[in-house]
């Protein structure tokens, strides 16, 4: 059965950030993302917090894929158990980015963020179960281990 729900993210486990600060000819974008994972990380724990990023979900209510579709961007934190196995919390700044269903009621839209909140939650459970978070949290410290080398990691060579 195809999805009516797509969601899509970045994943970055707050355990592997090692600096935040951010470089003077920093674009305003990349400056703003530092500071949210700044408060992030004052907010919250790094052990068993993960910061979704370059994320949607996009919510097909007419099973088209033109009529019927309100997509949302977020950003934002995921907390799980203590044994990394299931989602205990999520914290999200959603935007209601585009819509085809000629336009969304005010007091709709609150109740719809809520909606992607539950299901990024139910789609992070999937991602854990699916190993891709294990593997997540590999491939970054994989990356920290060549940068530690010193060498150009940062310029792909």
């Amino acid at each position: 059965m195809e999805s009516s729900v797509d969601i899509a993210f970045d994943c970055l486990p707050l355990r592997s950030v090692g600096r935040l600060d951010v470089p003077l000819d920093a674009s305003p974008v990349y400056r703003e993302r530092v500071e949210r994972l700044n408060a992030a990380l004052a907010a919250h724990s790094a052990d068993r917090t993960y910061f979704l990023y370059n994320a949607r979900c996009i919510f097909r209510l007419a099973n088209s894929e033109i009529a019927g579709m309100l997509r949302f961007d977020f950003e934002g934190i995921v907390c799980t158990d203590a044994g990394d196995l299931l989602t205990e919390s999520v914290a999200l700044d959603i935007r209601l980015t585009s819509e085809t269903c000629g336009g969304v009621p005010a007091h709709a839209e609150p109740w719809l963020q809520q909606q992607v909140e539950k299901a990024v939650a139910i789609e992070f459970d999937r991602f854990i179960a699916a190993g891709q978070l294990a593997s997540r949290a590999e491939e970054i410290g994989q990356l920290d281990r060549l940068s530690d080398l010193g060498g150009f990691s940062g310029m792909h060579v």
